[in-house]
């Protein structure tokens, strides 16, 4: 093991801070190391693999496309995209699609769309548009997103940034109203904030924010690259408040754990101000990946994964509100997504995953006090109850 630690750590840029485990397999909700340990997966790659590693049915279109055309760039058509982007439609009841390979470059579509739509047709004076977005935000690492961040940590080193971009606090309807001005084209953000720590905004936060929306000419843009395709209990997160956004961001669980790809979905009359030139992606929409993306919406569907992400969710919340540890300030969950707040008074959550680690239940602690449980989808309620098990005794060790 230290072997392949050593080697990262030496041949690659310290921008992450891993668990010391070295994986080397993965099947279901299980991954196993080099020494063939195995451990529960309750981080998902953050969402990515909310099919479980390894979907034989995934895996079957990735080997069948793999051995038929892989990448052809969009410079000519294939025969996967558009069935891919018809069913992305149909779910989200929006009208077309642009598809991209990360979710930061999604999250980029996104912003050009929202600024094109402001000059073009709600006229805003050129290079004055603004975009309002949420403190706490998390939308990707690219110069221009990090610049609108609030966290100071993801943006030390990396100025200039791009302006154009508003703060408001994140859950507050009247702080978005107040911000809005003649020049505000778009409000983006995340239904639930994911790497904030499990945020999630009032009940009527969505509603109330696509309302102001709708009576200023902005444009409502989500942002459910984590939250989306099941991971909150609805396929889509802003269906918990029964809204339709002008624009959808998805990345992460379209690939089905196997393969880099986003989207961002929207009007018809939005989408349509793109032009040949105005933006594209050598790989995005690529068959390979849009095999595979098609083949993890039917599975979403037919295992019927959004339903036992709600239905476990609330088991397994309410197994963990049982625990009663004095060293969990608080939990906030919805579906399979759920935050342990640690008191940092009397533990680290870096600390707790690496005890939960040695219990072979891998989970990553964010801003230091959360602890983040995302298990993939396919999980079951023995396997919750098990994971439950080593929660309670790694706090009771550590109390």
């Amino acid at each position: 093991m230290d072997d392949f630690i050593e080697l990262e750590e030496h041949f690659g840029a310290h921008n992450y801070h891993p668990l010391p485990v070295v994986l080397t397999r993965g099947k279901g909700i299980w991954v196993w190391d080099e020494k063939g340990k195995k451990y529960l997966d309750m981080l998902s790659a953050y969402s990515a693999v909310s099919h479980g590693h390894a979907h034989p049915r995934l895996v079957k279109a990735l080997k069948e496309q793999a051995e038929k055309i892989a990448v052809a760039s969009r410079a000519f058509y294939t025969d996967k995209l558009g069935p891919l982007l018809q069913k992305l439609c149909a779910l989200s009841g929006l009208d077309m699609g642009l598809p991209m390979n990360t979710g930061a470059e999604a999250v980029e579509t996104a912003i050009k769309a929202a600024r094109r739509w402001g000059y073009q047709i709600k006229e805003i004076p050129k290079d004055k548009a603004e975009i309002i977005v949420a403190e706490g935000n998390f939308h990707g690492r690219t110069t221009t997103i990090v610049g609108f961040s609030s966290e100071e940590a993801y943006k030390e080193g990396f100025g200039p940034f791009t302006p154009g971009f508003k703060l408001v606090p994140f859950g507050s309807a009247s702080a978005l109203e107040k911000a809005i001005t003649p020049n505000t084209c778009a409000f983006l953000v995340e239904p639930i904030q994911g790497e904030a720590g499990i945020i999630i905004p009032p009940a009527d936060y969505l509603e109330q924010a696509a309302k102001i929306c709708r009576k200023h000419n902005v444009l409502l843009i989500l942002d459910e690259v984590q939250s989306g395709l099941g991971r909150t209990g609805k396929m889509f997160a802003f269906q918990h408040a029964g809204i339709k956004p002008d624009g959808l961001i998805l990345g992460k669980a379209l690939g089905g754990g196997l393969l880099p790809v986003s989207a961002f979905l929207s009007r018809r009359d939005i989408m349509q101000l793109f032009t040949p030139g105005s933006h594209g992606s050598t790989f995005g929409g690529n068959p390979l990946a849009a095999a595979v993306a098609s083949e993890a919406l039917n599975v979403l569907k037919e295992e019927e994964l959004v339903q036992k992400s709600a239905e476990l969710g609330s088991y397994f919340l309410e197994k963990l509100k049982n625990l009663r540890s004095p060293l969990v300030s608080s939990l906030r969950g919805i579906g399979l997504w759920i935050g342990i707040v640690i008191d940092p008074a009397k533990a680290s959550a870096r600390a707790v995953c690496e005890k939960l680690m040695e219990k072979g239940l891998l989970a990553k602690e964010t801003h230091q006090v959360v602890v983040r449980l995302a298990p993939p989808l396919v999980i079951t309620r023995e396997e919750i109850d098990w994971a439950v098990e080593q929660i309670s005794q790694v706090l009771s060790e550590m109390q």
